[in-house]
């Protein structure tokens, strides 16, 4: 029977790189920032050469930190999340920092369940989407010491919560959105808004309903359905739209994923993409460029609010911030491509 491989520890590293062990903890925990920069660094080349692993439930132990940050998304199959959890995961492993995944799946019960787990001290901080947005939640999160940041989908009032938050201007969004269709000729325009009740479902309708004002367009309720944000829900509302006695000449869909599916259904009418029915998305997805014709969307660049929530959060967690929460603005770009 071979000999079980010897575990590497602190001392093997302090050994390599010529320095003391307590240098080596120091480093791999962050603890003395004094440190010059080229001992961290040789400490750092040791660990690498070793393939030395530092065992994070010790560090949580000496440390009272749990070295884990959680992130709750409505729907990890929406195609808009995963951009947003590589921007979070890459800022994450920038501070050895593991990251927990939720799903709420637009319940806010599941919200409400996943906020007590993090509350029991499983995580140091959170970045969440929470669609019910529910105050209690946020405000027992806080009580509890658990640092948070929230993705919001529109521009909050001022001293309105009480934590860090990003945010894109979706109402503005969607109404330059809708009255890039309207400078394109149209006066029909029929939207799918999503599930009744969310966020997106709210921010979306509010701008779609500006735009068509901003130009003494009728609002027609007919041209409003509702989806699910899902390919397949697009493709049933838009089935309804397609039967109205006058049907829409334009779409405009709450997110791209209703869009596609949207334009499938037009497409399998015998119509055309956008001769027949201009159809404009919101998200752009990678799929966005990929279906034929390619999609007309908002792009709200994922990866890059990701990285900014994580970032906000980290500089709690360091404790190079306090005071007053910051509303950060995120930037949205109408992309034009062939669909409209």
């Amino acid at each position: 029977m071979s000999e079980l491989k010897k575990k590497l520890t602190q001392k093997d590293v302090a050994e390599l790189a010529g320095v003391s062990q307590a240098i080596v903890s120091h480093v791999v925990n962050e603890t003395d920032k004094a440190i010059p920069e080229a001992t961290r660094q040789r400490v750092l080349k040791a660990m690498d050469e070793l393939s030395y692993i530092p065992n994070k439930a010790a560090r949580s132990l000496r440390g009272q930190k749990s070295y884990a940050i959680a992130c709750i998304v409505p729907d990890i199959t929406n195609a808009f999340f995963p951009a947003f959890l590589r921007g979070i995961q890459s800022v994450a492993d920038s501070h050895d920092y593991d990251l927990i995944i939720y799903d709420s799946n637009t319940s806010d019960a599941k919200e409400l369940h996943y906020a007590r787990t993090l509350g029991c001290g499983h995580v140091d901080g959170a970045v969440a989407v929470l669609f019910h947005r529910d105050k209690k939640i946020v405000a027992d999160l806080l009580d509890k010491g658990i640092h948070l940041v929230t993705l919001e989908q529109g521009c909050p009032e001022p001293d309105s919560w009480p934590h860090d938050l990003v945010f894109v201007d979706v109402i503005s969004a969607a109404r330059k959105a809708v009255t890039y269709l309207i400078k394109l000729g149209h006066s029909r325009i029929g939207i799918l808004s999503g599930t009744a009740g969310t966020p997106p479902h709210r921010n979306r309708l509010m701008g779609y309903c500006q735009a068509l004002a901003d130009n003494n367009l009728y609002f027609d309720d007919l041209y409003v359905r509702n989806g699910d944000y899902t390919e397949n829900g697009g493709y049933l509302e838009m089935q309804a739209l397609l039967a109205l006695p006058v049907r829409p000449s334009a779409l405009f869909a709450a997110n791209d994923l209703m869009a596609i599916g949207a334009m499938l259904a037009v497409q399998n009418e015998g119509l055309r993409v956008p001769q027949d029915i201009a159809i404009m998305g919101f998200d752009d997805i990678p799929a966005a460029k990929l279906v034929n014709p390619r999609l007309t969307t908002v792009a709200q660049f994922q990866d890059q609010i990701g990285q900014q929530a994580a970032a906000m959060l980290f500089d709690r967690l360091f404790g190079q911030l306090s005071g007053q929460p910051r509303y950060v603005e995120m930037p949205f770009e109408i992309i034009i491509r062939e669909s409209t």
